[in-house]
């Protein structure tokens, strides 16, 4: 029965279809100042931006960032007003970004922004990062790039770092000078600071002199600053106070329990800093080194598996060791943070492979991911036959033109008319290549941080733990005490891909080779007809690097 178009309207979801939304923002952003003074970089995002969205047939009507701002930094003023606007709006369709890491380097919150913004009927369309956002694993792709994003801030984080704490360990401060002190020569690397003591640090130190000397009570030190023209709180004063920084030590949560000779100048002497804390102590006060304490990235992402309830975490002071336990009256799921991070650290190994399988996973995902978004060579024959008739057509048309066998006006239509068709075809195997081009990118960078993944667990601070926890499980694990083992019920499509080709290979090496029988119809996501086909052109053949 054919319905009223006046009724479509009152459909469910109806208002998140907005196909023909064709209203699109522009995004651009730099990470640091002297790129957005150059402004170089932001000029070619925003020339390549719009050269998409006149392609795409887009109507780009607000522009946003155009300066400089980190991916990863929560206040991201610029970003937030383009959410806030896209959002508002209703007819916009798209947000286009010159690559993913412009738009996020946060990992999976990232990929989170998106998602929601894709509920909307709002798209993030990367211009050089082909992805087919109608398909399942064109939104998988979308959130590989998003999480190798922060896999690739992570390494230059760490990068970073270890070039920070060799240079605390050779007494140099990398960071902005503490209050007192003053950089007068700002050099790329911190062993060319030269840090100088200014007017605030001298009236500093005889703020040490007088709490060391005469014993002055905090407050009474603060009045005798303001007098002397700076207006310093009583709560500062004690934070300076604890700071070996001015006796010309240093100390840096990068170095933890460790004190360093520093290379700037002092402010007083070690005496007087030992004596301001002999003071202090008469109080409840002094300066003590606190190293942190470990935390619980796996609250709430635990589940306990005799009742469901998320499990929680908690200290006992006395022994200073943390616990997991599941808070429901009764139950008893209670275990030792140590163990259950050592467990999950096996569990997760699951998910790694020796690096000589790399080549045999790489073409699995790359055929399984191709097969997906339909980018094949069959296709991309087809239209490479039908362009070489289009071209062929379009020559004897010019030729019969010449000749003066059609008149223009005939040779004007179908000139157009075969000039579109042949624009078109050229697009789609353009966008043909760049998917290909970009699913074999995004399959690297998979494997890569399947390579690293528990030392990157291992090494990340609270927070990246848990991206990396959610990224493998996105629903979580069960932690079973009878058993003393995790149950896990969802995992990501590529990691749950690894062990079982691991597995594969073990068995085929053991000399079963009836095991292709016995492959379980719980992989769905993979296929066993692609399992089989791989191991039959690749597994087999590469059977000798063993």
């Amino acid at each position: 029965m054919q319905i009223d178009e006046r009724f479509k309207r009152f459909s469910k979801g109806s208002e998140l279809i907005q196909s023909a939304k064709t209203e699109a923002v522009i995004y651009t952003r730099v990470s640091t100042k002297e790129q957005a003074d150059n402004n170089a970089s932001l000029n070619t995002q925003m020339k390549h931006c719009l050269k998409y969205a006149e392609e795409k047939g887009l109507d780009v009507i607000e522009f946003f960032g155009g300066t400089y701002e980190s991916a990863k930094d929560d206040e991201r003023k610029e970003f937030q007003k383009m959410l806030h606007y896209v959002k508002r709006k209703k007819t916009i369709g798209y947000v286009i970004v010159y690559s993913y890491d412009r738009f996020s380097r946060s990992g999976p919150s990232g990929a989170f922004i998106s998602h929601e913004l894709k509920q909307r009927g709002i798209k993030v369309v990367s211009i050089t990062q082909s992805v087919d956002h109608s398909d399942p694993s064109g939104n998988f792709m979308e959130g590989i790039y998003h999480l190798f994003s922060e896999f690739d801030n992570q390494l230059r984080r760490d990068k970073s770092m270890t070039g920070m704490i060799e240079k605390l360990k050779q007494g140099y401060w990398p960071f902005m000078p503490p209050t007192g002190y003053t950089n007068t020569n700002q050099g790329k690397t911190a062993d060319e600071h030269t840090l100088e003591i200014n007017t605030h640090g001298k009236l500093l130190k005889k703020a040490f002199e007088w709490k060391a000397n005469e014993d002055l009570s905090i407050s009474e030190i603060a009045k005798r600053l303001n007098a002397r023209g700076w207006n310093v709180e009583s709560k500062r004063l004690s934070h300076f106070f604890m700071n070996p920084f001015y006796c010309g030590f240093i100390v840096s949560k990068m170095l933890p329990g460790e004190m360093i000779e520093g290379k700037h100048p002092p402010m007083i002497t070690k005496s007087t800093f030992l004596k301001v804390h002999q003071n202090l102590e008469k109080y409840g006060g002094g300066y003590k080194i606190e190293l942190e304490s470990e935390e619980l990235p796996m609250k709430q992402f635990i589940k306990c598996d005799c009742c469901g309830n998320s499990i929680t975490g908690y200290l006992v002071r006395k022994k200073g060791l943390y616990y997991y336990k599941c808070n429901l009256k009764g139950c008893a799921n209670n275990r030792s943070q140590k163990v259950l991070h050592k467990k999950f650290e096996e569990l997760i190994k699951k998910f790694t492979f020796d690096k000589k399988l790399t080549p045999i996973f790489k073409k699995m995902f790359l055929h399984l991911l191709s097969q997906r978004t339909e980018v094949n060579e069959e296709s991309k024959k087809g239209l490479q036959v039908e362009l070489a008739s289009l071209n062929k057509k379009l020559e004897n048309a010019e030729e019969r033109f010449v000749n003066n066998e059609i008149d223009q006006a005939l040779y004007v239509k179908f000139r157009d008319k075969f000039r579109v068709k042949i624009h078109q075809i050229e697009l789609e195997l353009d966008n043909s290549q760049n998917q290909l081009s970009n699913l074999e990118i995004a399959v690297d960078n998979c494997l890569k941080i399947a390579i690293e993944l528990p030392s990157l667990w291992r090494k990340a601070n609270f927070s990246r733990k848990q991206r990396i926890q959610n990224a493998v499980f996105p629903e979580g694990i069960y932690y079973n005490r009878k058993n003393d083992d995790y149950r896990t019920t969802r995992i990501n499509l590529l990691f749950s891909a690894i062990p079982y080709l691991t597995g594969l290979v073990e068995v085929y090496k053991n000399g079963d080779f009836d095991f292709l029988a016995k492959i379980p119809t719980w992989v769905v996501p993979l296929g066993p007809q692609i399992i089989k086909f791989y191991y039959i052109n690749h597994i087999k053949h590469r059977f000798t690097m063993f």
